[in-house]
């Protein structure tokens, strides 16, 4: 029996739930205003590979697996140095930055066979990024029908392979040009 909005009337919708995002939602992992989360971003780079499940460490920037991905295989290409905004990066920031965006292309079309990507970098809170206090590129990995309607009904995103594996499998095939 489905139930309309937990009130107990049938309806025709089938649901999913996803507490887990909720969590996310109401300030798990990300620095907001009246809570006391260090940047995860900054502290990521302290932690192994595989406990921050970093794919690549570079110079001036890391990329890693992104705790809420929009698609399997999602990555966020971090600066090091805890600043905000693309016009606060260093020229050689902003080059690694993009060249790690790059790799993270070809590795992924390397690994999974991704069609495109939606590449992006949410300036300010008020863009929608989660973590407005420090820079990071999305690189989302798209393959055809990956848009179904699970995320546009259903508000759910179904991915095929936990973090820690996708993480495993993008290091072991990530290319250095």
């Amino acid at each position: 029996m489905h139930l309309e909005g937990g009130a107990g009337i049938p309806d025709a919708w089938g649901r999913l739930w996803a507490p887990h995002r909720m969590e996310y939602l109401k300030g798990e992992n990300r620095p907001l205003e009246g809570n006391s989360v260090a940047c995860p971003f900054c502290t990521i780079p302290s932690l192994s590979d595989e406990d921050g499940l970093i794919v690549h460490r570079g110079k001036e920037a890391y990329v890693v697996m992104n705790l809420y991905p929009y698609n399997a295989g999602h990555l966020l290409v971090c600066a090091y140095r805890h600043v905000a905004d693309l016009t606060d990066l260093t020229e050689t920031e902003r080059n690694e930055i993009s060249f790690l965006s790059s790799q993270a292309m070809k590795t992924i079309r390397r690994v999974s066979g991704a069609a495109g990507f939606n590449l992006g970098m949410n300036q300010g809170a008020i863009s929608g990024a989660g973590v407005a206090e420090h820079i990071h590129q999305h690189v989302v990995p798209r393959w055809g029908g990956d848009a179904n309607f699970m995320p546009i009904i259903g508000q759910t995103k179904v991915l095929p392979q936990l973090l820690a594996q996708t993480r495993s499998d993008l290091a072991a095939g990530w290319i250095n040009d």
